[in-house]
């Protein structure tokens, strides 16, 4: 596992939320939010936890213009979340919208400001066959293809929640590469790597970070054989480059279990697993959601 630099991880952070002063129909009630990792920074996941001393019947979210979605325990008083901000998000602070309903329908309507530090990112240059920086005819319509493939299954956001516990590695090996890294292919192509990869030889079995289901299962013209699990709560996993796909579209899949084999297909310099992590049309530091501590 890699730390970034300038990614500070640590246990839930944070403070009470400062409820208005009263308003008609609305209760005052003692509420606070915690989060992991406790700098998030641009292009990292966030996972909010909201305890409340009343049980609530909902409670949703908005932060960085996207919804977040909440889950709670059997006793509804605490609630988990999954938001992240993207690699283009500028330092600053930003309002976690937080509307709740109690259990005596109660309107509860609660703001806490989170604060997104700057991560530091190298670039790289990287060399790969003809074809993938400069596509054919024939090639650019594939591309398109699967361009508005990828589109269709991405345009998928469920609030249920599919993960369970923590996240963790799709294999034992050392990363060869890292979130966040600009890339130049061939001197001329640039490109952000909006993943991790792993330097695994052809044919290591690559298992599933979390629970989920397959949303897609098929080879692809940059990624070569991909497989995306969705785990709810808008957020996504996604495997490149297999050498073989073990899963199928619409297969409920349970953390650790084997999705395929890894490769070298697709837009790959030679074998290795690239890992991303997607929430909301948002790419996000995989690292990060693998060295948080959730429930």
């Amino acid at each position: 596992m890699i730390l970034l630099a300038g990614v500070l991880l640590g246990t839930f952070a944070g403070s009470a939320f400062d409820v208005p002063a009263a308003q008609p129909q609305r209760k005052a009630a003692d509420f606070s939010v915690r989060w992991q990792p406790t700098l998030p920074v641009n292009g990292s996941p966030v996972v909010f936890c909201v305890t409340s001393r009343v049980r609530l019947k909902s409670l949703s979210g908005k932060w960085l213009t996207h919804e977040v979605f909440f889950s709670s325990d059997s006793q509804g008083k605490v609630w988990y979340g999954i938001a992240g901000a993207s690699l283009e998000t500028r330092p600053g602070s930003y309002s976690l919208d937080l509307k709740a309903v109690a259990a005596a329908n109660e309107e509860l309507s609660l703001q806490k400001q989170i604060r997104v530090g700057k991560g530091k990112y190298h670039s790289i240059a990287a060399s790969v066959p003809k074809q993938f920086t400069e596509p054919s005819t024939e090639q650019l319509r594939e591309i398109n293809q699967d361009k508005a493939l990828k589109e269709h299954a991405f345009a998928r956001v469920t609030s249920e929640r599919e993960w369970a516990d923590s996240f963790h590695p799709p294999v034992k090996a050392p990363i060869s590469d890292v979130f966040g890294t600009s890339r130049i292919f061939n001197g001329r192509v640039q490109s952000v790597h909006q993943g991790l990869d792993y330097a695994v030889p052809e044919g290591t079995p690559v298992a599933a970070l979390n629970s989920g289901v397959v949303l897609l299962a098929q080879p692809l013209f940059f990624e070569g054989n991909c497989v995306v699990l969705d785990h709810g709560q808008g957020l996504l996993t996604l495997y490149m480059h297999l050498s073989k796909i073990e899963v199928k579209e619409g297969d409920h899949i349970t953390g650790g279990q084997k999705i395929g084999l890894s490769g070298g297909t697709g837009r790959a310099t030679g074998p290795h697993l690239h890992v991303a992590v997607r929430w909301q049309g948002v790419y996000l530091n995989p690292a990060t959601l693998l060295v948080l501590h959730l429930p």
